[in-house]
């Protein structure tokens, strides 16, 4: 029974490292900053990987423009923002992921569950 309860303690273990790994990837999140943009740059946001819009860059010849094609090129840039947001959160997570796969050394034959 020796091997199962080294087993549980590499379990304790793991659980631990990865959760230490969870926080560090939620304080990269928050330090993480993309920018979105549209109108050709005209209009920028900058937001956190927790989509916390940081600032926004409104180009003053757009000044003069109607209200709503302001809104629109400011909605774009948000959204532009959010999906580069999420794909370096994605790419952040697969990176991490794969880096506490690499730490576990299970029994021969024993396979994840997906």
């Amino acid at each position: 029974m020796k091997g199962l309860g080294d087993l549980m303690q590499q379990a304790q273990k793991l659980q631990a490292d990865m959760q230490e790994k969870m926080q560090k990837l939620q304080q990269v999140l928050n330090e993480l900053r993309v920018c979105g943009e549209s109108g050709a740059g005209m209009v920028t946001v900058t937001m956190n990987g927790r989509h916390d819009v940081i600032s926004v860059h409104i180009d003053p010849s757009l000044l003069t423009e109607d209200k709503e094609m302001l809104e629109d090129l400011l909605a774009a840039a948000v959204n532009d923002a959010v999906r580069r947001a999420e794909e370096k959160a994605q790419e952040l997570q697969k990176q991490r992921v794969g880096d506490l796969a690499t730490g576990i050394n299970l029994p021969e034959g024993f396979k994840f569950p997906f």
